[in-house]
């Protein structure tokens, strides 16, 4: 883990995949790191906002600032994907968050003036926005990504090609306006992801760490019956058999934070189009970019899990 202090703002469209809030409780219980402020995106009237809100408060940290951004893809100019019932994921209904016009744009732009590490969890609509705003801020700042498809994951585990690739796909024109802009860029890519998993062993240890921890555990469970894990899980030797999700955004957070035991390569990268979806192939005259391809996960599982715990 990195030693010292480390600013970092969070964008996150926490409220769909539960591994948002994952990644909001590990920060809030990583060594070293201060949280600057966390905007929400593809946000319809705050309601992603609000959760954020919750998890903070819940994770002792009710004063970092939040602030509701984009409500619909800039590429589609539509909510992509759709946000499950609060009664099944957060015990009840969560109170709604709204944000004025620039409130994000206003928090970004303090956070890279505290000197942050931007951290994007969800489509880069935020950040493409602010940088169409605010030409240039980006390349001030380092930038890490959860997404950008380079390569495959490893034999055992699940192929997602670009096509599975979420933070880009649904809003590919953010995507190649936030890539194109930052020169601190990292990737943090499902070849990664898909080695660090949310398992059943770990519920004991969750359901003891206090009411963030509980509502984690509720979540993992509920989005294991939704997306039916076992069945995944059965068909890939590299997933564990007790498989809740994958770790996704809390690897790229812990990047983001500093924790090293991940494989990168720094590779030049630029766009293309592979049957409808975007992808990254390396390309002499591509843009920099640290790319994340592997991950020590059951490394990670112990970390995220020591930090989570930390906070009940």
């Amino acid at each position: 883990m990195l030693v010292g202090r480390l600013r970092i703002h969070l964008d996150t469209d926490i409220g769909s995949d539960p591994d948002d809030a994952c990644a909001l409780a590990m920060l809030a219980g990583w060594p070293g790191v201060e949280l600057t402020g966390v905007t929400t995106t593809i946000d319809p009237g705050g309601r992603r906002a609000g959760y954020a809100a919750l998890c903070l408060e819940l994770a002792g940290l009710g004063g970092v600032p939040v602030a509701a951004g984009a409500e619909v893809s800039l590429t589609s100019l539509r909510l992509p994907g759709e946000i499950p019932p609060d009664e099944r994921y957060w015990g009840g209904p969560v109170q709604e968050k709204p944000s004025g016009a620039g409130a994000a744009f206003d928090l970004i732009e303090a956070s890279i003036d505290a000197g942050a590490t931007l951290v994007a969890i969800g489509p880069f609509t935020n950040l493409a926005l602010f940088e169409v705003a605010r030409p240039g801020r980006l390349a001030s700042v380092p930038v890490v990504l959860m997404g950008g498809w380079v390569a495959p994951p490893a034999d055992g585990l699940p192929q997602w090609g670009p096509e599975a690739d979420w933070n880009v796909q649904c809003d590919t024109r953010a995507a190649q306006i936030v890539t194109s802009a930052v020169t601190d860029l990292t990737l943090v890519t499902l070849a990664a992801t898909a080695r660090v998993h949310l398992r059943e062993a770990h519920l004991p240890r969750l359901e003891a760490a206090g009411p963030l921890g509980r509502l984690l555990a509720r979540q993992a469970r509920a989005y294991r019956e939704d997306r039916d894990r076992p069945e995944l899980a059965a068909g890939f030797p590299g997933i564990p058999a007790d498989l809740l999700n994958f770790h996704h955004d809390p690897l790229t957070c812990a990047v983001a934070a500093g924790w090293d035991r991940v494989r990168t390569e720094r590779l030049p990268l630029r766009p293309a189009d592979s049957d409808g979806a975007m992808r990254f192939e390396v390309d002499e005259d591509g843009r920099p970019a640290r790319v994340v391809l592997d991950a020590d996960g059951e490394a990670f599982e112990e970390a995220w899990l020591d930090a989570v715990t930390r906070l009940r």
